[in-house]
């Protein structure tokens, strides 16, 4: 079995940083102002310049460490890597994975 080590926290944190990223997004979408968006949302218009600087700086993908206990398979017997994004999309990456390729993939991610 796979644990994935991080405290409660942490959790907290990112979710926190996962509602806010998410309250961002909306407002690019939404074609309302910053002021319109806040007031409809119940949130200052501080706040949300705050988070939306704060989110601009953080890269936008975050890793967790994930560890196997002594003596467990692992998932994949093909030698590839699954990684698990923050809103559950999953990229399985195999063994003979081109580089080059994956490096591109990684930078879209990132945006």
């Amino acid at each position: 079995m796979v644990e994935m080590k991080e405290t409660t926290t942490e959790q907290r944190t990112a979710s926190r940083i996962d509602s806010w990223r998410e309250q961002v997004e909306q407002q690019e979408r939404s074609g309302l102002s910053v002021k319109q968006f806040c007031e409809t949302h119940g949130i200052t218009e501080q706040s949300f310049y705050v988070w939306r600087k704060r989110l601009r700086k953080e890269p936008s993908l975050r890793f967790a460490l994930v560890e196997t206990r002594p003596g467990e398979q692992e998932p994949f017997g093909d030698g590839s890597l699954e990684l698990i994004f923050s809103k559950g999309e999953r990229l399985r990456i195999g063994r003979a994975a081109d580089l080059a390729l994956l490096r591109r993939v990684v930078e879209v991610l990132r945006g």
